[in-house]
């Protein structure tokens, strides 16, 4: 066990199974945002929250900028993660940005991890005729400015674009206060390596078994990425979700945990 890796990624470890299962936030947030998910699980599996360098509660002293410049570093930082607690037979449940980041680790130490579990997941969010990403290359760019010149104005409006479920405010104001909470410099460079990323080669090599959950109304990660992931990715099952927005395990955390629970129980049976 490596206690300067669980302090620099401030994890967190609970549950009273033996299986870990390891949750990995999305972009501008941190491990709080399991918290209607994760409990469910505590009675079958060993549960590992963390928060990636530069977000939530770990320590910014750690932050590198050529490191986390790609999605690369943030693969790194699970991998030392699961390095520092010796996991093995990992349940990874990911959210958006971390899907990817989840596929990179996958790919470097499949020998480590059992199944992925991948909550609105999308290897590329740029139009790339006939792929379909979602956004234009001047949509992302401008995004990218607007953090710039107003980064609260840029959280503000994108937390409940992101989030939807209008009728809930809260959810899309808490998004934005996470977007607000984590530092401008870091966030910015994070939102670079998201939003320009391009992991499509990624996904025919990933060999671990895959959970793609697909929201049906979701403008970060539109019907059909989860169409092509599913296409592309060996050995995944694709559901696609009654959930609105992109953040379904805040939105719609009863839904979330059914159909985790549901791909799961086949793999605890056997």
């Amino acid at each position: 066990m490596n206690p300067d890796i669980l302090t620099r990624n401030n994890v967190r470890v609970s549950g009273r199974g033996t299986q870990p299962m390891l949750f990995a936030h999305g972009f501008g947030c941190d491990q709080n945002m399991w918290r209607l998910v994760a409990p469910a699980f505590e009675d079958e599996y060993r549960i590992v929250l963390f928060d990636y360098v530069g977000s939530g509660n770990s320590d910014l002293r750690a932050y590198d900028a050529p490191r986390y410049s790609t999605l690369d570093g943030y693969a790194q930082d699970l991998l030392d993660v699961v390095h520092a607690l010796d996991l093995r037979d990992v349940v990874l449940v990911a959210h958006s940005v971390s899907s990817m980041v989840s596929v990179l680790a996958a790919n470097r130490e499949p020998e480590r991890f059992a199944r992925l579990v991948l909550i609105g997941p999308s290897p590329r969010y740029i139009n790339d005729p006939p792929y379909v990403g979602g956004f234009e290359r001047q949509d992302i760019e401008g995004l990218l400015e607007m953090m710039d010149h107003n980064y609260i104005g840029w959280a503000n409006f994108l937390g409940p674009a992101i989030m939807k479920n209008t009728d809930r405010p809260e959810l899309g104001d808490e998004l934005a206060t996470s977007f607000c909470s984590t530092d401008p410099v870091v966030a910015r460079r994070f939102a670079e390596a998201t939003f320009l990323s391009d992991n499509r080669a990624d996904l025919a090599q990933v060999r671990v078994p895959s959970l793609i959950l697909q929201c049906s109304d979701d403008m970060v990660a539109p019907l059909e990425v989860g169409d092509y992931l599913h296409r592309e990715m060996p050995d995944s099952t694709l559901r696609v979700m009654e959930a609105t927005g992109h953040c379904p395990h805040m939105s719609h955390p009863d839904e979330t945990i059914r159909l985790i629970r549901d791909y799961l129980q086949p793999a605890a049976v056997a």
